[in-house]
């Protein structure tokens, strides 16, 4: 049967009452009236010449008919009102859902997204911040910003900026370090990352001392226990200027290590869009303007 043969307010009628499991129900989602909606679904089922409901004394039950068809005309009415809802006054808008580790969202990215809607505003960007982690499919993201070496099974990524690791402490912690050396005294605490304090110790020709401290799954938890005097963070300063700025932090030395890269990644399976185009030109130029060459 051609799918332009169905009525729609029927095929209507039908889904809010199945997902609903009540004819009352759906009619007071539709704003007709119950006996409105049990014509309609009679009728959808003298022209498919099937049964959808078991009519019981305390509602309805789905036949296999109705199991088989309601999850494809739920998911068809849900992306149409998805797609209906990107016009506005005329005008159609993009939606962009964009997956961010939290500490490049919050130390680098939010400051900028201003220019990013003014440039687009038919564009409506939906950030999701993670720890870094996150399944690009099953959490519908578009583009997913993330911290690593580039090398995700399935993903094409194209490499942001660097952000080298350095120690940042509370600036009474601070006053106490004279050198590297000194912090094989201190509370060193760690991401899951194990071996990032490993590294930096070696970038600084010094054996690792035992380490111990608390561990964080994120650079923004790690920082704000820095200024709170927990002890001792590794973490990529770039992301943290305005916490040093504003003195909350310091950083004792100078030697940084790097452990990876920012990346924007996408599935190699999900096409681009004119909005992903759009985000992808915009962000570029935004770190070209902001990174200088080689960093």
């Amino acid at each position: 049967m051609e799918v332009s043969q169905l009525p729609l307010n029927a095929l209507r009628a039908f889904e809010a009452s199945a997902r609903l499991g009540s004819l009352t129900r759906a009619g007071l989602e539709l704003r007709v009236t119950q006996t409105a909606i049990s014509h309609q679904v009679k009728m959808l089922e003298e022209t498919l010449g099937v049964t959808l409901f078991k009519r019981l004394p305390r509602g309805l039950s789905l036949t296999d008919e109705g199991h088989a068809l309601l999850p494809v005309l739920s998911d068809a009415f849900r992306r149409m009102s998805a797609t209906l809802s990107q016009f506005e006054e005329g005008n159609f808008r993009e939606m962009l859902t964009v997956g961010v580790v939290g500490t490049f969202a919050i130390g680098w990215l939010l400051p900028r997204l201003a220019s990013f809607k003014l440039q687009h505003p038919h564009v409506d960007l939906r950030l999701k911040t993670n720890n870094n982690r996150a399944d690009m499919l099953l959490d519908g993201l578009d583009y997913f910003i993330r911290f690593g070496d580039g090398a995700w099974h399935g993903t094409e990524a194209i490499r942001l900026m660097g952000s080298p690791l350095s120690p940042v402490c509370s600036p009474s912690i601070g006053a106490r370090l004279a050198g590297p050396a000194d912090l094989a005294g201190e509370e060193l605490l760690r991401s899951y990352r194990r071996d990032e304090w490993l590294l930096w110790f070696g970038a600084a020709g010094l054996e690792p001392p035992s380490l111990r401290g608390w561990m964080f799954d994120s650079s923004l938890s790690l920082v704000e226990a820095a200024a709170q005097g927990a002890g001792v963070a590794l973490v990529p300063v770039a992301m943290f200027t305005r916490e040093i700025a504003a003195g909350r932090v310091v950083q004792p030395f100078d030697t940084a290590v790097a452990t990876g890269s920012y990346w924007l990644t996408h599935l190699k399976s999900r096409p681009e869009t004119p909005s992903m185009k759009a985000f992808r030109t915009w962000l570029m130029a935004e770190i070209d303007g902001q990174i200088p060459s080689g960093r």
